[in-house]
Formats: structure tokens, sequence, C-alpha cells
């Protein structure tokens, strides 16, 4: 996989605490905000299906779609995985990168499908992406709100050094790190630490100035229009 030049999705799971009892709905508004200093979301995928789907699970070993998705940003195959089981997909609803601080807001019909499903690569990282996962869509109209986690495919050591992880033209990076990580710790998908760095600019363990592009959960809002 070439990481440098895929830009693209994931998805990921979030903490939401509605307390009515759910179902599906036909048609949502959803707004999904970058809440990071530092960290962009590349195009993201969002996703109406059944309870027979899902992007991810914490606890299991990412899929190679999943994999292709959090590396470098590649929705092509969750999108296709879900569209050929029946599911509806909107892809990169925010015409490209989403930066920090950024919303974006769409529309999606999810007719007679009762989940719902988000998410998108978070740069600079590894394997790292934000991520709603099986969301249960209510039956009763009204304005929901959570926030969102990162989450780590477990597909590849956090190492945090520029040869191992996409380089697109708005982020700097660092040389000469000698690595965070130098093997996965944990090859399941899981609640991602976050971004280390370091100050140095020219060695140091890592190639991501922590001034920048330092980050802890939750990394994004979403707001769930059921209309």
């Amino acid at each position: 996989m070439n990481k440098r030049t895929q830009i693209s999705l994931v998805i990921g799971s979030a903490m939401f605490a509605f307390g009515a009892v759910q179902a599906q709905a036909a048609q949502l508004e959803v707004t999904v905000t970058n809440a990071t200093k530092g960290i962009y979301f590349t195009p993201i995928l969002a996703a109406a299906h059944d309870s027979s789907l899902f992007m991810f699970r914490t606890g299991e070993a990412a899929s190679a779609e999943l994999e292709s998705m959090a590396e470098g940003g590649d929705i092509s195959g969750l999108s296709s995985v879900i569209a050929n089981a029946g599911g509806v997909v909107v892809e990169n609803p925010a015409a490209g990168i989403l930066n920090p601080g950024v919303a974006t807001t769409f529309d999606i019909d999810t007719g007679d499908l009762a989940y719902l499903s988000l998410g998108a690569m978070l740069l600079p990282t590894n394997d790292g992406f934000v991520g709603l996962d099986s969301w249960k869509i209510p039956t009763q109209a009204g304005t929901y709100k959570a926030t969102l986690n990162g989450y780590d495919a477990g597909t590849e050591a956090n190492d945090e050094l520029a040869g191992s992880m996409p380089n697109p033209p708005f982020i700097t990076f660092g040389v000469g790190g000698t690595g965070v990580e130098t093997a996965v710790s944990n090859a399941k998908v899981h609640i991602h630490p976050g971004n280390i760095g370091d100050s140095d600019a020219a060695g140091g363990i890592s190639d991501l100035d922590s001034s920048s592009h330092r980050w802890l959960n939750p990394v994004a809002t979403i707001t769930i229009v059921v209309k």
C-alpha cells in the first residue's frame, strides 16, 4: 500500500448516551466537527446499514478494508463492502480533508436501515481513525449529540515517523526520529492513546511536533437531526 498517495476514510465508534427507545428513521442530517487543534480527517465515509454489518469492532482484528482506511485514508473498500450488502453510503461529504475546528453537514436517507456508522483516518497518525460504529437510529424525531473517539486499527506500529505515514503538503514533518514504537503493541482495534510527538525537528523519537500534533480523545463531535 502506498500510504503517501492514499487520502480517504474509515469508521470508528463513539459513546452515545441517548435514553430514548430507538429504531430506524428515514432522513438524517448529520454534522461532524473536527474537535482537534492539529489533526486532520481524511475524506469521511458515512453509512446506513443493518445489524449484520459493521465497520469495525473494538477488541477484534481490523478487516483489510479498515486497514486501508486507517493507514492510508482509502475508503473505497469499506464503501464497496457496505453498498454491496445493501447499505447506503455517503462518501466524502466535506469534499476533501476536514481541517481542525471545521465542520461538515450532510444528509443521508437511511430508508429501512436501522444503524449508522461513520469514520475517517486521522492525519498524522500511523493507523488512527475517528469513528462511529453501528449507532441505532431513533424513530423519534429530534436532535442527538455526542463525542467521537479516535481508534487505533492495530495494524501498524505507532512509530510516528514520516516514512510510515501519508505526507500531505499541509503537514510539516521532522526528520531523524528513532520511532516511538518499533512493533505493534496491540493487534486488535482499540482506543488510540494519541500521538506523543516531541520538540526535536531533526531527531528525537518522533517526526511529529508535539506542540501541533499531540492529541487526546475525544477528537470530534457529531450532531444528528432525525427528521
